[in-house]
């Protein structure tokens, strides 16, 4: 289940290191260092103004004129994924996914290929572990057109025998590649102990589930989870918005209600164990620490994000700067606070050389340690909310991010306030709030320890980590 995974790399500078080759060729008298100038204040993120309105079937739909360029961006999103599938079945969800792109009642596969690419685009879906969402982004005029074809796959799937024994031998070929990555060992065996037996602590489907996977199983899926109830379109960029709206309800108005969204939040309470995974002949140690934070809705979310940033979020933040650049023990340690519906976890990862696996765990709750005990200055703050600000804004250029945007202020219901005095709130962070968030929340006696490497290179290194031990 390849859409549970959300491990993100560092991308290279590569421009930053021309520049530097470049500079080496100045006379010596030329290079004095030179403060660079003071960061202009935050600019907010303006959310484009954008037109909510239901259909009589309880589909919701959201019209979002945006930017200059003659392309629109639509997105499906159905509130259904791995949350949803029986307990014996992991994997259902991603398969189903994959085999409505197999045709409908009325177009083969080729068709639906053919139709999205004489409109400048294609469709793709994607099975997540709260979602699944059906995209496409094709030029402007023919968004009504893409509109109907989105609703065909959505609505009338076939789902075609002759196909399944294809996409079940690639999942299963996923399947082996993925399981033996460390990276997703480590993550795996993090979920399991955080979540137990709901859902959320289920990362891979297994060779089980996918064999017996039939037809029959998911049709009874689709039925049971796919319907107008639990679906918002979303549609950004340049568009008519009379002809879309006539659009989206011819091809969207005659699709059944269906079930309400199912709501099964996990109670997740700290689990402060040592879970080692043995590698052997591992070069490097897989680390992932981690616990319950409070979820999206929560007054703590944003100061808590910021929190993140200054401690590992970023490449300037306190665990980066330690074990990366002053240390050496790995190249691209982060942290992150990932989430769901109503639920997230703090969790630092690195890959850390062998011989310092013992020490990088050591240096991590340092500094976490210390900044629970000691505010940041006003000055490394600042940089990390300029970082924040900027990269929020950013982000937030394009129809697909905008859309995504939009889609998980609805998913966690934050409200229509929420991106707009979303910069404000990061900057009006203050010293004391990120202490304080790590002292309440970050706390290392009570997190989940997770180790994917040489056990017999590392068991003595990690003594000092096991529960209870001085």
């Amino acid at each position: 289940m390849n859409s549970r995974l959300n491990m993100k790399g560092i991308v290279a500078d590569t421009v930053i290191f021309a520049a530097i080759l470049s500079l080496s060729a100045i006379p010596s008298f030329a290079q004095q260092k030179q403060t660079p100038p003071a960061g202009g204040p935050p600019k907010p993120f303006t959310v484009p103004a954008h037109e909510r309105y239901e259909l009589p079937n309880g589909m919701k739909v959201t019209l979002v004129p945006y930017g200059n360029l003659p392309k629109v961006t639509l997105s499906l999103v159905v509130r259904t994924g791995n949350l949803n599938e029986p307990p014996d079945m992991p994997g259902l969800a991603d398969l189903t996914g994959k085999l409505m792109k197999e045709g409908t009642t009325s177009r083969s596969s080729k068709q639906i290929a053919e139709d999205s690419a004489n409109m400048g685009g294609a469709i793709t879906i994607t099975v997540g572990v709260d979602e699944s969402d059906l995209d496409t982004d094709v030029l402007s005029e023919f968004g009504p057109q893409a509109a109907a074809l989105l609703a065909d796959v959505a609505e009338h799937p076939l789902f075609p025998e002759s196909e399944l024994p294809r996409l079940k031998n690639d999942a299963l070929r996923q399947l082996s590649i993925a399981k033996s990555v460390p990276q997703n060992m480590a993550l795996e065996r993090l979920r399991k102990i955080l979540y137990g037996p709901h859902p959320y602590g289920t990362v891979f489907p297994t060779q089980e589930s996918i064999n017996k996977t039939t037809v029959a199983d998911i049709k009874k899926y689709y039925e049971n989870n796919f319907g107008a109830a639990r679906a918002r379109l979303y549609v950004a960029g340049r568009f008519d918005a009379n002809e879309m709206k006539k659009a989206v309800a011819t091809a969207f108005g005659g699709w059944a209600k269906g079930p309400a969204a199912l709501i099964n939040t996990p109670k997740v309470k700290p689990q402060h164990v040592l879970d080692v995974t043995d590698r052997p002949g591992a070069a490097q140690s897989v680390l992932i620490v981690g616990l319950p934070v409070p979820d999206p809705t929560s007054p703590d979310a944003i100061p808590l994000l910021v929190t993140n940033a200054l401690l590992g979020g970023s490449f300037g933040s306190r665990i980066t700067s330690n074990i990366r650049e002053q240390k050496g023990y790995t190249y691209s340690p982060r942290s992150e606070i990932s989430r769901r519906y109503h639920d997230a976890y703090w969790a630092e990862s690195a890959d850390v050389t062998t011989q310092f696996t013992g020490p990088s765990l050591k240096e991590i709750f340092a500094e976490i340690n210390r900044l629970s005990k000691e505010p940041p200055g006003d000055a490394e703050l600042k940089g990390i909310q300029r970082y924040m600000s900027g990269l929020f804004v950013i982000q937030n250029s394009s129809r697909s991010a905008l859309v995504g945007q939009l889609r998980n202020v609805d998913f966690q219901g934050l409200g229509e306030d929420y991106l707009k005095t979303y910069v404000q709130k990061v900057n009006a962070v203050t010293p004391a709030d990120v202490q304080k968030q790590t002292a309440e929340y970050i706390k290392p006696d009570e997190m989940t320890i997770v180790v994917v490497g040489d056990k017999a290179k590392i068991s003595e290194q990690l003594a000092p980590f096991v529960p209870g031990a001085k």
